[in-house]
């Protein structure tokens, strides 16, 4: 188990309805970021964030969001560049925002 950050429209991510990110609007980000590219090694639906220390998987859902697993503060401010492009928000598990680095605990 572990806690994962969603970068969604919904007022809450698990919600069953609520605007969604598109998978179209999902791959052209990755292909306009440099920082980002397919991972061929999963189905199609992982993106690679090419981090300094470690590769991280973002995962694009069909539930319209793009998850990550135990992120840290530089995983954060990836995913809170995406939320912006994508006219989106950052959630954690809980439903808590995360709208700057300093709203990661330590």
């Amino acid at each position: 188990m572990g806690y994962d950050l969603h970068v969604t429209r919904k007022e809450f991510w698990a919600d069953e309805d609520g605007p969604q990110i598109l998978f179209g609007e999902w791959s052209k980000l990755v292909e306009l970021d440099p920082d980002l590219e397919l991972d061929s090694q999963n189905d199609g639906s992982y993106f690679i964030f090419h981090h300094p220390t470690e590769n991280v998987l973002f995962a694009w859902r069909d539930t319209g969001e793009i998850t990550s697993k135990n992120p840290d503060k530089m995983t954060l401010a990836k995913l809170l560049q995406i939320a912006t492009k994508l006219k989106a928000q950052v959630q954690g598990d809980d439903g808590e925002i995360y709208s700057r680095l300093e709203d990661m605990p330590d």
